[in-house]
């Protein structure tokens, strides 16, 4: 059986009238992507898009070129991000143009990025200083019987991705949900005909406890393990607490120049999968490549040496974790399909061509061949 793949899709590239106010005229994600620079020998930036170039996404012809792709690399669907802010939807007009439409004809689902946007301006020592642009707000029942009318439209879409007869519903931040928008949104689609959402929440903190949200009732988490610190992988791959390995990647850092943030995919990849993947209710992610030093310059995460032979090891990871799971449980969520900015894509570039779409349709014929 062909496990679930559900890729995230950043609904940015095209200018709307609020990036205009806060970046200035014309602002896209491709702003970030173009000025970014290498901070170190074999720092792959800044990149260049091919097939699709530097696009608009106001452009239908791109999105069902982007669908093909994906299908092409064996995933089953888009999860596309919804910006909510009490009433208020940031670059809602692209997944309302695919709603109202029959194009692309591939799967979806959405994820509420409920987080307030900030200005951030980074310090010398990795910091930063926040300035709110739009505050996540959660003023009550009004606002979840608004929210659910919009979400209804598009749970009756025939290519809504569901769960039985439950449809799939992330949240990223599960923690500052109250719970009446939990069980209020969970009641008002057993109203609509449904067996409720099946819900996934992203636990975005090692030390956050994956049993407390499941006994609140989400079905399904996720570990992103992009953190500052990295510190659970690094825990897990011995270089904390470990003298001499320790001073050694340091050295290797300062003698190369290496921003404080930057790890060695080559190391990193075999641990972005652990036992906790292999529970029912842990969706693994897939994740190809991470650079946030366009947004955010020396201090962002950098994972070099992600290349589509190390991306498709990983991928035979994360999909062994799930080949024994309940056939409804065999979800993976592919981070991501076209966030450029963060260096975290799976689309055609300059360096690597269509080599993560080749690596990740490569590993899931090979797991389903062995089984």
């Amino acid at each position: 059986m062909k496990p679930t793949i559900i890729a995230f899709y950043l609904p940015q590239f095209h200018t709307f009238k609020e990036n205009d106010e806060w970046w200035g005229k014309g602002f896209t994600e491709w702003t970030n992507v173009g000025k970014a620079k290498a901070y170190f020998k074999g720092h792959d930036q800044p990149r260049v898009p091919t097939e699709l170039g530097y696009y608009n996404l106001k452009d239908p012809e791109v999105r069902v070129a982007q669908a093909e792709m994906a299908k092409e690399a064996g995933v089953s669907g888009f999860m596309y991000w919804h910006y909510w802010f009490a009433g208020k939807r940031l670059m809602g007009d692209i997944f309302d143009e695919v709603l109202e439409s029959d194009a692309p004809d591939f799967p979806f689902c959405l994820g509420w990025a409920n987080h307030s946007w900030y200005a951030k301006k980074w310090n010398h020592d990795g910091s930063s200083n926040n300035k709110i642009l739009i505050e996540q707000t959660y003023p009550g029942e009004e606002d979840i019987l608004h929210h659910f009318e919009y979400l209804k439209k598009a749970f009756r879409d025939k290519r809504y991705m569901k769960v039985g007869n439950r449809p799939i519903f992330l949240i990223y931040d599960p923690e500052a949900l109250p719970q009446e928008y939990f069980e209020r949104f969970q009641s008002l689609a057993k109203e609509e005909g449904y067996d409720g959402i099946f819900m996934v929440c992203n636990l975005g903190k090692p030390e956050m406890d994956k049993d407390k949200f499941i006994a609140m009732g989400y079905d399904m988490v996720m570990y992103p393990r992009i953190d500052k610190e990295m510190s659970q992988t690094l825990q897990k791959m011995g270089i904390l607490g470990k003298v001499v390995k320790h001073a050694r990647k340091y050295i290797h850092g300062f003698t190369h120049n290496l921003p404080p943030y930057a790890k060695d995919y080559r190391e990193l990849y075999p641990f972005l999968v652990t036992e906790k993947e292999y529970s029912d209710d842990v969706a693994p992610v897939l994740l190809p490549q991470w650079d946030h030093s366009p947004r955010s310059g020396r201090n962002g995460i950098i994972l070099y040496n992600s290349t589509p032979e190390y991306f498709k090891r990983h991928a035979l990871q994360a999909l062994a974790a799930v080949k024994d799971k309940p056939e409804d449980r065999q979800i993976l969520f592919l981070k991501s399909w076209n966030e450029w900015g963060e260096g975290n894509y799976m689309e055609p570039d300059i360096t690597n061509g269509r080599g993560f779409i080749d690596a990740l349709k490569q590993a899931v014929e090979e797991s389903k061949k062995n089984g």
